[in-house]
């Protein structure tokens, strides 16, 4: 921000150069400043003898926010009352008071209107980074006294692969590179090295190249707690002889120490709480199985994947909940069974049972063995993607119930080679607490597991609902339920690309062609996307547009936003996305950042939207 001494010798240099006497001061500290609202053209080059050129115009307010201005404001000025009623009747931030609305101003204050905003600066308040869907200042707020089972966790499959799942490299760095995300849940697969002597991680039967556990467990050690104090759970995909088996025991009690949570007893009544357990480390398996006895895997050859969903460079459309039919799940390929037994397996090393918290079975039943509900103890139950899909069909209230105590963990089918993830809402609406995703990976199933976690200040455990959590009137996921309320959502407009991205990234010929894509991923009821017409040649598209979301179960619905440019001749381009948790979304006008495929934050590019529900 400048201050008096700074304009002041800004005017005393203009002075001393005659070729700028005659500049305008505003327009100059404008343009230094403020280059984002400069007018300038820009030139294409059309096949090496022609050029054409557009003109790029400024960042103004759309008409509904300059009609908003003249309503809150007097004179051309918004004074602090004016604003602290703004907070209040449009932003519907009811606390808001003078003092607050007083340090807005002083944080977005502009030299040249020190009694308040006029609309420029207005404008840049409600479009800077002030001014977020989600309440920067609301970090944990849910409940963190309850039983593990009662959360969502942040939770990683394979989380040691820096890429595929058949040939990539096996690392310690996705592991921090999560870790410092937020994930909660880290996944090792555990095998004998080439010697036997020693144990490595890997991705077995595959082409994946080793890493040492040590060196793993160390870098948990060290990032464990850098996004979050709340526990890590390490799940082990045990594939160890018994002597090996001890050799771990130490290896974890030694790197972790007192950080380790080891019960006293075998097995736990109910599991304690994420408050109670602030950076602790838990050790979750399952039945550790004869290493010898281990069944070869099924991969097949060709590799295809039988998807609903497109091939876009920034992943497929999320598949939907309803779309899948029996016959898909007979022609899923078949890949290696995490199967779970109880706990009693006499090769097992007592050191190594010791350290399990969360234990792991499914039993050697059918499905309703699998589901039972142990009023004396809670454990730990994996089921793949299509597993729980095909379970959903006619145990869908039955697995509301098991994870209302235990652990419900899903993870991807084998044949997704390329890392791919699924729809998470299949987990999240049965109550399933450990939706394990391969955050090496990207695409519009990924986004949404980043935008729920978005919630809870980002600490990687959200409270399931209410709705999940009732015993007396069991959550049916496949119930069709009345509306509960509806989101308005208003699209004004975009800026930014010009800046983060290179001038023909879009298009080689003229400006990009943006529209935005705005959905709901939810149950299948409130599951739906819209998009916005296409604005032709503008770096600062204003659509004006808006969207009614009608909502049964609000509480697990995420809130989609994409933009793309069209492209009339090939796929059309990416341009940004963010998933936000409706449960945290703020009314009012918003300042929206979107993030890369992968999920990084642009520096610049972000949307303003209005946010309402009715």
């Amino acid at each position: 921000m400048l201050g008096p001494t700074t304009v002041l010798l800004i005017e005393s240099q203009i002075h001393t150069f005659p070729s700028v006497k005659n500049l305008n001061l505003h327009l100059l500290l404008n343009f230094l400043f403020n280059p984002s609202t400069t007018m300038s053209k820009q030139t294409y080059k059309v096949c090496f003898c022609f050029q054409r050129r557009f003109r790029l115009a400024a960042t103004e307010a759309p008409p509904q926010i300059k009609s908003m201005f003249e309503q809150y404001s007097e004179n051309g000025i918004m004074t602090v009352d004016h604003l602290q009623r703004f907070l209040v009747e449009v932003q519907k931030q009811e606390k808001a008071t003078v003092e607050s609305a007083q340090a807005i101003m002083h944080n977005t204050a502009h030299i040249f209107h020190r009694k308040g905003f006029n609309l420029e600066t207005f404008f840049k308040y409600l479009f800077g980074d002030s001014n977020p869907a989600i309440d920067p200042d609301r970090s944990i707020h849910h409940d963190m006294s309850l039983p593990l089972s009662h959360y969502f966790i942040f939770t990683g499959h394979n989380s040691y692969l820096t890429g595929n799942q058949l040939s990539s490299d096996c690392s310690d760095v996705p592991i921090v590179q999560a870790l410092e995300k937020g994930v909660r849940v880290i996944e090792l697969d555990i095998w004998p090295n080439s010697t036997k002597d020693d144990v490595h991680v890997l991705h077995g039967r595959t082409l994946t190249t080793p890493v040492q556990l040590i060196k793993c467990l160390k870098s948990i050690k060290n990032h464990a707690f850098v996004a979050s104090e709340y526990p890590v759970v390490i799940t082990l995909e045990d594939h160890l002889t018994t002597d090996l088996q001890a050799k771990v025991a130490k290896m974890v009690t030694e790197t972790f120490g007192d950080m380790l949570f080891a019960p006293d007893a075998e097995s736990l009544g109910e599991f304690p709480s994420p408050e109670s357990l602030k950076r602790r480390i838990i050790i979750s398996t399952k039945p550790p199985k004869e290493y010898l006895k281990a069944k070869e895997a099924k991969i097949s050859g060709n590799g295809s994947q039988k998807e609903n969903d497109s091939s876009e460079a920034w992943g497929g459309e999320i598949p939907s909940y309803k779309s899948r039919s029996t016959s898909d799940f007979k022609d899923d390929l078949e890949e290696e069974e995490e199967e779970e037994e109880d706990l009693q397996d006499d090769n097992c090393a007592p050191e190594y049972r010791n350290l399990i918290a969360i234990h792991a079975g499914k039993g050697k039943g059918g499905l309703d063995d699998w589901l039972r509900v142990d009023p004396d103890k809670v454990r730990r139950l994996s089921l793949s993607e299509q597993e729980l899909e095909k379970a959903a069909k006619t145990h869908g209230p039955q697995i509301v119930r098991f994870t209302q105590r235990n652990i419900l963990r899903v993870y991807p089918k084998g044949i997704r080679f390329d890392s791919s993830n699924y729809n998470p809402l299949i987990g999240w609406m049965h109550g399933a607490q450990m939706v394990a995703f391969n955050m090496q990976g990207y695409g519009r199933s990924l986004w949404v597991m980043q935008g729920m976690f978005k919630a809870n200040g980002g600490c990687g455990y959200v409270r399931k609902p209410d709705i999940l959590m009732k015993n007396d009137s069991i959550f049916d996921p496949r119930a069709t339920l009345p509306v509960k309320t509806t989101l308005k959502v208003t699209v004004f407009m975009g800026e930014g690309w010009y800046y983060d991205f290179s001038h023909t990234h879009f298009d080689a010929y003229s400006p990009p062609d943006f529209y935005t894509r705005v959905g709901i991923a939810g149950v299948p009821a409130d599951t739906i996307m819209k998009r916005t017409k296409a604005i032709e040649d503008s770096w600062i598209p204003s659509w004006n547009e808006e969207f009614e979301f009608p909502l049964t179960v609000p509480e697990l619905a995420i809130l989609r936003i994409e933009v793309h440019e069209y492209d009339m001749s090939e796929k059309d381009d990416f341009g940004g996305q963010t998933c936000l948790p409706i449960s945290e979304l703020r009314k009012g006008i918003r300042a929206v950042p979107l993030y890369s495929q992968k999920g990084d934050k642009y520096k610049s590019v972000k949307l303003l939207m209005h946010f309402d529900f009715v």
